[in-house]
């Protein structure tokens, strides 16, 4: 039980992250993004990851983990790609 609630809460922060890009994606802007929030994020999931595996139960739960930590990450290089663009106009 106490797999799936977390693997709920993931999904649920899962859910965002996609239309966090979308959104940042399509404004083509920086602004209203805080790469220090993303870097928090991906820390915490590097952290429930770790937890994970320090404590050894490794499950199907990971994956969730990995997933939101490649999608978080694709959000910090959109970024720098934002940023970039930002700068050249």
């Amino acid at each position: 039980m106490a797999n799936m609630c977390e693997i709920i809460m993931l999904l649920c922060f899962g859910a965002s992250w996609p239309i966090n890009f979308r959104k940042a994606f399509l404004a083509k802007t920086t602004k209203g993004v805080s790469l220090t929030f993303l870097c928090f994020i991906e820390i915490g999931y590097l952290c429930g990851m770790a937890a994970k595996i320090l404590s050894h139960n490794i499950s199907y739960v990971l994956f969730f983990y990995i997933l939101n930590l490649i999608v978080v990450a694709a959000n910090i290089v959109l970024y720098f790609v934002n940023k970039q663009r930002e700068q050249r106009n």
